[in-house]
């Protein structure tokens, strides 16, 4: 397989200086501001975004200390694969988040429900599209058991 390179469209900025505390997921970070900057010569790609409540946002787990195939994820203390967890250690490190947009300016997007570390690059925005992303689904593995326990759970240092 031919090396793929990806470079920063942007960055993300957020209150969270580092992973420790931060909500584990969007939906654990309700109403958190940040913003998504993006570089200059890509403004003009922002043109009709403000028309959408919810944005994509892809980005890269730029703390991630390189990539392991086994991990405990936070909402449990068994060894999961990586596959099968949104752990940021990654073979790539690429993270995904649906965020609120709730403002946008030149080239900055002003988000919330942000579950993001301070000075992640950001790769890619997509606009959120319920008919073509939500999914009604009828098991969620492993998870099931300690879903709800998501706004109470935050990160700590074990993908450091």
């Amino acid at each position: 397989m031919n090396e793929i390179i990806y470079k920063s469209i942007g960055i993300i900025h957020s209150p969270f200086k580092d992973m420790e505390g931060i909500p584990i997921q969007p939906t654990a970070s309700k109403g958190i501001a940040g913003t998504a900057e993006v570089k200059p010569q890509y403004a003009d790609g922002l043109k009709d975004i403000d028309g959408f409540s919810h944005i994509i946002l892809l980005y890269h787990f730029h703390l991630s200390n390189g990539p392991l195939l086994h991990v405990k994820p936070f909402l449990d203390n068994t060894l999961r694969g990586i596959f099968s967890t949104r752990a940021p250690r990654r073979p790539n490190s690429i993270g995904l988040s649906i965020v609120r947009l709730t403002g946008v300016e030149n080239n900055a997007l002003y988000i919330e429900d942000v579950d993001i570390v301070d000075g992640t690059p950001l790769l890619d925005i997509k606009p959120y599209v319920p008919q073509f992303d939500h999914r009604d689904v009828n098991n969620i593995g492993w998870l099931s058991k300690n879903v709800n326990n998501v706004h109470k759970t935050k990160a700590d240092n074990r993908f450091k």
